[in-house]
């Protein structure tokens, strides 16, 4: 125990006041759970009663009974606690409630899909948003789930040569598809403008973006030097990068190898951290050999991690840059391995051309089972879905059943992985990658006293995803509670109606 503490006579007083409080509530919070020798008098909020706890920060796998006051865990108990609420969860694994770091779908039904699937926290890391206060402003009391967004390069370019300045017409610009090849993804930015794009991402880390993101891939025109600047300042500002890679494929220059390599080399020259996104979409069939790069950066000191989604199909917008001529040959595809998301039709040379024109999702089926299996098999690999919004119940069901794919298929039915490295792939790990940037993050990711109470309960036998590529809009099954800053979001498989206890990611600068 903690006694006789004393406190710097430099402290102010409300300063000395804080402290001690903070030292207090450490006391009693290590108390909390020495094996509980004295039960609370007061119930706690709710107790998840006899579940099999599994938290990978600590190894526990047992038994215990978890009780929680307001957003916090409050105490982890063999014995039984008192609650004002008790669910029987006996026969069901209690976890730390999985964490999203790359969720485009920041609307009300795309939290309700992923909150289906035990997601307790969606982030935006890989386009981003901007300007900040706008994006956190349009998810205040709204959200089902706890959201966080990046700043964005692809957004920095479009605010500078559009002069747009709110997030709904940043966003608005980027969506539209008016012009086939908009200038903000392919035309090279003069110096000033790229000075200006500097300070925009600047604005928004001050404004309590979670880093930088950035997407190659869908702005060709941004040079080398230009994406370099951008991590010279995530490395000044002690941010992490989130990238989608310049390109991907076997035909080089210009493929996967080639497209880490520039990553991998701003790395070295900035000394910046950097997450890149979906390794298996960018990789394809090399997705071993990008590994074993990116293992030997980080035998190297680089700061370097990635994630995959256990899916064998990639999706983005048809009229994207990914779309140029030479794609087929780029990726190893060909017009009816894209699907248009609307519909579910495998396209044609034809229904290419006319969709392109258009504008609209695709899913696009070219990545190999065994690219996604030596991805999540991969010990310092994470799990991110790269959800998308379903168009008219179309679309990918990568945002609705990512988690629980992991669990059901690639944990219980081809032990591609045991369970407890699931679950730390899809919470843990993406905290700690996360709290020496974000520090509101060291208290996610982890069953533990004092811990946000961020909790999803599944049944282990009977966990798996419904979605499809032909009917995403199915909700997962055997994600028995979903639990958000002690809020239940899902309960006995049903969306709780009327809540919101999502609350906002953001870091104080």
């Amino acid at each position: 125990m903690m006694t006789g503490m004393t406190l710097p006579a430099t402290l102010t007083s409300s300063r000395r006041l804080r402290a001690t409080l903070a030292a207090a509530a450490l006391v009693a919070g290590v108390a909390a759970t020495v094996g509980q020798a004295s039960q609370p008098s007061i119930p706690f909020d709710l107790v998840l009663s006899g579940g099999r706890v599994m938290d990978p920060a600590s190894g526990l796998n047992a038994v215990r009974h978890v009780g929680i006051r307001g957003a916090r865990i409050a105490a982890i108990s063999t014995t039984p606690l008192p609650g004002a609420t008790t669910v029987d969860v006996s026969g069901l694994v209690v976890a730390p409630g999985f964490i999203d770091p790359h969720a485009h779908a920041q609307t009300l039904e795309g939290n309700q899909f992923q909150a289906r699937d035990g997601v307790t926290t969606a982030l935006e890391l890989e386009s981003g948003a901007m300007p900040m206060n706008d994006w956190y402003r349009s998810r205040e009391g709204q959200a089902l789930l706890n959201y966080g967004a990046t700043v964005g390069h692809i957004y920095s370019r479009i605010a500078i040569m559009h002069e747009k300045r709110t997030w709904d017409e940043i966003r608005a610009t980027r969506q539209s598809t008016a012009d086939p090849a908009p200038d903000w993804a392919y035309r090279p930015a003069e110096s000033s403008e790229v000075d200006g794009m500097i300070a925009r991402l600047d604005r928004g880390l001050a404004d309590g973006a979670l880093g930088i993101g950035m997407g190659p891939a869908y702005t060709p025109a941004a040079g080398r030097d230009e994406l370099l600047r951008v991590f010279e300042l995530a490395a000044s500002r002690k941010a992490l990068a989130f990238i989608h890679m310049r390109s991907a494929g076997e035909v080089e220059p210009g493929g996967s190898i080639d497209a880490l390599q520039e990553v991998l080399a701003n790395v070295a020259a900035t000394g910046a951290s950097v997450h890149i996104v979906h390794i298996g979409s960018n990789g394809l069939r090399q997705t071993p050999r990008l590994l074993s790069m990116i293992d030997g950066a980080r035998a190297q000191g680089l700061d370097v991690t990635t994630e995959v989604y256990p899916y064998t199909a990639a999706s983005t917008y048809l009229q994207s840059a990914l779309f140029e001529p030479g794609w087929q040959q780029r990726f190893a595809i060909g017009f009816n391995d894209v699907q248009w998301a609307a519909t579910g039709e495998r396209l044609t040379e034809g229904s290419f051309s006319r969709y392109r024109k258009q504008g609209g999702l695709v899913v696009i089926h070219m990545i190999p089972e065994a690219s996604v299996r030596a991805a999540l098999s991969h010990p310092g690999v994470m799990v991110g879905s790269d959800g998308v919004p379903l168009t008219n119940g179309g679309g990918h069901p990568r945002g609705v059943g990512t988690y629980a794919r992991v669990l059901g298929r690639y944990v219980r039915e081809e032990k591609v992985l045991d369970l407890m490295t699931a679950l730390r792939k899809i919470s843990l790990m993406v905290a700690e990658r996360l709290e020496p940037f974000v520090p509101a993050m060291r208290s996610k990711g982890r069953i533990a006293v004092g811990a946000d109470a961020d909790v999803t309960v599944f049944d282990a036998a009977t966990v798996i995803d419904r979605a499809t590529y032909e009917k995403p809009a199915q909700f997962s099954e055997g994600i028995r509670h979903v639990i958000v800053g002690g809020t239940f979001v899902v309960r006995d498989e049903q969306l709780v109606p009327g809540v919101t206890p999502g609350r906002a990611v953001r870091v104080a600068r």
